[in-house]
């Protein structure tokens, strides 16, 4: 399932908080991102249709709750990036990250306690 940069936008308040009525979810995410009531109810609407999340009636509201978890999603997202950008591998996205200096000294730390782990 593919999740636009704006639908993802409302997964995340989902995913830090559900369920959630339209009028909450655009008070945390419409504003921000300086988006109206009607866009906010179309990406909701199209969150829907794709059944990244469903809709539970509650008197005359609804609940919008996440069926597609984050972790689904950073999967999926990562895939596709590494697919995009470096034929599917890992080791050049991080070779290009620590030749241009992205990385911290707590992300190699990280990378190493992590390809120890794997090794195991």
């Amino acid at each position: 399932m593919k999740i636009s940069s704006a639908e993802s936008v409302i997964m995340e308040a989902l995913w830090r908080r559900q369920p959630l009525t339209s009028e909450a979810i655009i008070a945390e995410v419409g504003e921000p991102q300086g988006w109206t009531e009607g866009t906010v109810k179309q990406l909701i609407s199209r969150l829907l249709k794709k059944k990244a999340i469903t809709a539970q009636a509650e008197g005359r509201r609804y609940l919008y709750s996440p069926v597609l978890t984050r972790g689904a999603y950073v999967e999926d997202e990562s895939r596709s990036l590494l697919d995009r950008l470096c034929d599917g591998r890992l080791a050049p996205l991080v070779s290009h990250l620590a030749e241009s200096d992205k990385l911290s000294a707590a992300d190699i730390a990280e990378l190493k306690a992590l390809v120890e782990k794997i090794g195991k």
